[in-house]
């Protein structure tokens, strides 16, 4: 954020020249107090000066209640804190369209340095950045998120307010994206066919990449992968950046034209070849279209000057390789320069130069004792891509934990396309690309979904894992459990499923009564009436269910509480659904009507857990049975998660009514949520999303003795209390009623 105090004088009474005469004795106390309460000369002086300015802007009020905030800072997070908080608040008062607004930030302020004073700073650097891609309301919600997701974390807190954390670069991503790269997609395809003279596909990144890999363009297997957005720059500057990041990777495609073995090679070692390369191929880019040296030289913004650490070393030379009216006096970028311009004068188009050179320069580095962290790396500037598809990493049974990290991105699973081609991560790939073949002991990712954050009023975006779990199929004695018991029960609700007619109304003809005339059979009355024939009586129709046609997904909670006992029977939770779900899907399975079951349990947001005992095109037979018997309670119930996940399933049914059908004690916990209300409003808020999309929701809550928020999350008419198995006709009556009506 480049903030500048405004022009004035520094002199006690100047400084009142901003507010109102009845406010000027007020204002004089309040600077007085920053004055002598020994935070330090900048800042008293910086406070005089900011406060006319801020009183002009947005009221002498807001000046005066500033002062409060800068004495909070500097007690609880230091004086650079403090002095950020200046440079902020005349920030603010050019971005705000409210007065309000500014006090409502103030308030903001002097939350996070209650509740966690070590993150103010870098919150207060990162304003200018977060108001431009969340706006006002959506940095309110950023900050109480992220006071939330980490009330006893001190670190993983302040990873959050200094955007280093997925958390805050996924909620950015999300605010600033608005559909960026799809938007600009159709303008991208061409302009890159008119720069290179081929068209590969364009997509983003999977869902569960990296998040190294989600900030960086990317290429190989025939496509291109582009970030959803540039989170940090300003709207105007993304169509540029998805400009220069396309013909970055041209230049690659023409010019890389072999890959270098990783082989051997330090992961510095690696960074610095790929930034020799990056220029080498630019340079032969420019040579045939000069054009794109405006293009790039915007976005190199490394300057001669900070502290020499190998990161912003790299940053310099990149810029001086690009830039010749760039001048650097650090002697590892002249020495870069130079070795680089011998080489190219001679043959630009040796692609092992760059290996030469980028080798020496990375002996160096080591030489200097500088650090460099390949986890945290990120390719500098923003257009370049990832380079991950110019090295060859052989076969290493066991790479390096760095080159591990820095080759994650370059390992995601290629599928072809309709067409044939290669492709990453398009359609359902965006859900089911991974990494790697999970392990049994895994799951395999299917897909992430947001989570509704109460108390913000905001979605947390990409914020759960679902992971699809093999079940455990239980011994042949179990099955015969399920299989054989309470066939009278069974014959009960195969009665009532048979009898309900869930369906489009369809009209009934030539009734003796009924709701509308019949033209078709009055006109033949009236005809044969003067014909002197006896004219049938039968002129009226009606509407009628005659059939079902409904899709019922049963979901089954499986998590550790499911193991504690109904109060009436002395059965466990679990095996009360089991037997429950053995009936229903016995019956349905009879009468022939469409259903599929599933379980579930959690393991934080990182592991939401869907085991599928049955789909809708299987059967439901032995092995499905002792995949029912399998079940073990297990773990936490996320909810939320879970039903959005369900309700993919169902979304693709055509039936005339879709149920999902929650067997579940109706207390939602997990691991990582300290808020009770957090997972029940989530799992309140994920109903209403797949009622909107026209979704039944029914849930049968077995008496376990525990509080039951049922009845919020569902709804009163949507939820119903079960003491015993006995009670599942009773249960299934009401549902069908419901649907039928």
């Amino acid at each position: 954020m480049h903030l500048k105090l405004p022009a004035m004088a520094t002199g006690v009474a100047d400084t009142t020249a901003g507010f109102p005469p009845d406010w000027q004795e007020r204002w004089r106390v309040a600077h007085q107090r920053i004055d002598h309460a020994g935070y330090g000369d900048t800042i008293a002086r910086n406070y005089r000066r900011a406060g006319p300015h801020i009183a002009e802007r947005v009221g002498p009020a807001a000046a005066i209640r500033l002062g409060g905030s800068v004495s909070a800072a500097s007690i609880r997070a230091g004086r650079r804190a403090a002095g950020l908080l200046i440079d902020a608040a005349l920030h603010l008062t050019e971005a705000v369209s409210d007065p309000s607004q500014f006090m409502s930030w103030l308030d903001m302020v002097d939350e996070i340095a209650k509740r966690g004073p070590e993150s103010l700073a870098p919150f207060l650097e990162n304003l200018a950045r977060l108001l431009d891609a969340l706006g006002f309301p959506g940095l309110l919600a950023f900050v109480r998120m992220g006071l939330g997701v980490s009330r006893q974390d001190k670190a993983r807190r302040l990873a959050f307010f200094s955007l280093e954390s997925g958390e805050a670069r996924r909620l950015l991503d999300h605010h600033a994206r608005a559909d960026v790269l799809g938007a600009l997609t159709p303008r991208l395809k061409p302009y890159f066919g008119a720069l290179w003279g081929f068209c590969p596909p364009i997509t983003e990144p999977p869902a569960d990449a990296p998040e190294i890999m989600r900030r960086r363009s990317g290429f190989g297997g025939g496509g291109i992968r582009l970030p959803p957005s540039y989170a940090g720059f300003p709207r105007d500057d993304q169509e540029q950046l998805y400009r220069a990041t396309l013909a970055h990777i041209g230049a690659h495609h023409r010019a890389t034209r072999a890959r270098f073995p990783a082989v051997g090679l330090r992961p510095l070692q690696i960074a610095i070849v790929s930034l020799i390369e990056d220029a080498r191929a630019e340079l032969l880019a420019m040579r045939e279209m000069p054009g794109l040296s405006d293009l790039w030289s915007r976005f190199h913004v490394a300057r001669p000057e900070g502290a020499p650490v190998a990161i912003s070393l790299m940053a310099r030379l990149s810029r001086a390789l690009l830039d010749p009216a760039y001048e650097d006096p650090h002697g590892w970028v002249a020495k870069g320069r130079t070795l680089f311009d011998e080489a190219v004068s001679s043959d630009a188009h040796d692609q092992q130069l760059s290996r030469r050179i980028g080798g020496l320069l990375g002996n160096d580095i080591g030489q200097m004792r500088l650090q460099f962290d390949a986890k945290t790396y990120v390719v500098q500037p923003a257009y370049r891509d990832d380079n991950l598809a110019i090295w060859d990493f052989g076969d290493q049974s066991e790479p390096p934990t760095e080159i591990e990290a820095m080759a994650e991105g370059a390992r995601i699973e290629q599928r072809s396309a309709p067409d044939g081609r290669k492709e990453e991560g398009e359609g359902e790939e965006k859900q089911s690309g991974r990494l790697r073949d999970a392990g049994a002991d895994e799951g395999t990712f299917a897909a992430r979904y947001p989570e509704y954050d109460h108390v913000t009023g905001q979605f947390r975006p990409d914020w759960c894992t679902v992971r699809e779990w093999p079940p455990k199929v239980a011994p042949p004695a179990a099955v015969n459990t399920l299989r054989e018991s309470r066939s009278d029960l069974v014959e009960r609700i195969s009665k009532l499923i048979r009898a309900s007619r869930v369906s489009r109304q369809e009209r009934v003809r030539r009734q003796p009564e009924g709701e509308f005339l019949d033209m078709d059979a009055a006109i033949s009355a009236m005809v044969a009436w003067r014909a002197g024939e006896v004219p049938d009586a039968r002129i009226h129709g009606r509407y009628e269910r005659r059939s079902r046609d409904i899709s019922v997904l049963a979901l089954i909670d499986a998590s550790h509480s499911t193991s504690d006992p109904v109060r009436e029977t002395g059965t466990s939770v679990l095996a009360t659904e089991k037997l429950a779900t053995a009936f229903l899907a016995r019956a349905m399975s009879e009468l022939g009507d469409p259903f599929a079951i599933a379980a579930f349990c959690s393991d934080t947001r990182e592991d939401v857990r869907y085991v599928r005992i049955k789909d809708f095109e299987r059967p439901f037979d032995d092995l499905a049975l002792g995949r029912l018997a399998g079940l073990e309670s297990a773990l936490s119930t996320r909810l939320g998660a879970i039903i959005r996940h369900a309700g993919q399933d169902l979304k693709a049914r055509r039936s005339y009514r879709r149920l999902l059908l929650v067997v579940t004690d109706g207390e939602p916990s997990d691991m990582d949520v300290d808020d009770l209300h957090y997972l029940v409003e989530d799992a309140r808020a994920a109903v209403q999303e797949l009622n909107r999309e026209g979704i039944d929701i029914f849930c049968v809550a077995l008496d376990s003795g525990a509080e039951s928020y049922a009845n919020r999350i569902f709804g009163q008419r949507s939820s119903i209390q079960i003491s015993s198995i006995e009670k599942l006709p009773e249960v299934l009556l009401a549902i069908y009623l419901r649907l039928a009506s």
